[in-house]
C-alpha cells in the first residue's frame, strides 16, 4: 500500500470510530501499512508485509497472538472495500477473519445484520455434557 492510499484509508476509518494509524515502513519492507489499536491492548498491522492480499498480524506487546488471513480477491480492492474489511474484522479469534454478513431481512433491506457469532470453548462443552 502507498502512502497516500495509507492516509486515506486511516482518516476514513477515523471517520468510523476505529482508532486506526498509518504504519510506516520499516527495514527491508517499502509498504506502509495500516495498525488498529484494539480495545483490550492488542493491535492489528495491515498490509504492512508487501504481499498483495489484504492481511493482518495481531500483536500484543511486540508478541504474535493471532492473525487475520489473506482475503480472497482483497489484492484487487479499493479503498472502500479495504476500509470495510478493516472495520468488520473478527480479532477475537486467533485466526481471526471477516465477519460473514447477510441481509437483515424484510423491512430493513437497506441494512447488513452480521452472522451470529459461533459458541466459544465452554459453551460447546456444556452443551456436550447436557446432551
Amino acid at each position: 500500500m502507498d502512502e497516500q492510499r495509507a492516509r486515506r484509508v486511516v482518516e476514513t476509518l477515523r471517520g468510523r470510530n476505529v482508532f486506526a494509524h498509518v504504519k510506516l515502513p520499516h527495514a527491508g519492507i517499502t509498504q506502509y501499512g495500516i495498525r488498529v489499536v484494539l480495545p483490550d491492548g492488542r493491535e492489528a498491522i495491515w498490509d504492512n508485509d508487501g504481499t498483495a492480499g489484504l492481511e493482518a498480524q495481531v500483536m500484543r506487546d511486540g508478541v504474535l497472538v493471532g492473525f487475520v488471513s489473506s482475503i480472497p480477491g482483497s489484492e484487487n480492492f479499493g479503498d472502500d472495500q479495504i476500509i470495510d474489511a478493516i472495520a468488520g474484522a473478527d480479532y477475537d479469534q486467533p485466526i481471526g477473519r471477516s465477519r460473514p454478513t447477510t441481509p437483515a431481512g424484510p423491512g430493513r433491506p437497506d441494512r447488513i445484520a452480521t452472522a451470529p457469532r459461533p459458541l466459544g470453548l465452554a459453551a460447546r462443552l456444556r452443551r456436550t455434557f447436557r446432551d
